[in-house]
């Protein structure tokens, strides 16, 4: 699987530059590969295996389809992607993309359910650590 930042809309953030230096590094140690691109160049993407995260308008494309996202899912997808190969409780996403931690952990769940389906049961983008939470596939 392949994710790709398109850097054209958006401004060098600290977010954004510690998420390039994650992704290089991925990629740097042979399990992965970062395909840097802007509107004019954008990296192939008609394999619908890869998943770029378009940081200025806030979508995702899967392949040359644009993947309707709430503002959560599309939040919990990027959260997860700048912090590849990490797990999280359903408390630590709650406190980190939701903002608060007095929901229902279940709330976690029902939206990794609904992005799992957005984006097709061939993408296990997001994987189920049993008894603890759930992380960025390594595939």
């Amino acid at each position: 699987m392949t994710i790709t930042v398109d850097l054209a809309a958006a401004a060098a953030s600290p977010r954004l530059n510690r998420l390039l230096e994650l992704l290089g590094a991925l990629a740097a140690s042979a399990e992965g590969r970062l395909a840097r691109g802007d509107a004019d160049h954008p990296p192939a993407a008609a394999d619908p295996s890869v998943i770029r995260i378009l940081t200025g308008p806030r979508s995702v494309q899967q392949g040359d389809r644009v993947v309707p996202l709430t503002r959560i899912e599309y939040d919990l997808l990027l959260f997860m992607a700048e912090r590849p190969r990490r797990v999280f409780t359903r408390i630590q996403l709650l406190n980190q993309v939701w903002g608060y931690d007095h929901a229902l952990a279940r709330t976690v769940d029902v939206h990794v359910r609904r992005l799992r389906a957005k984006l097709g049961v061939d993408t296990p983008l997001l994987t189920t650590v049993h008894g603890v939470g759930y992380r960025l596939a390594d595939e």
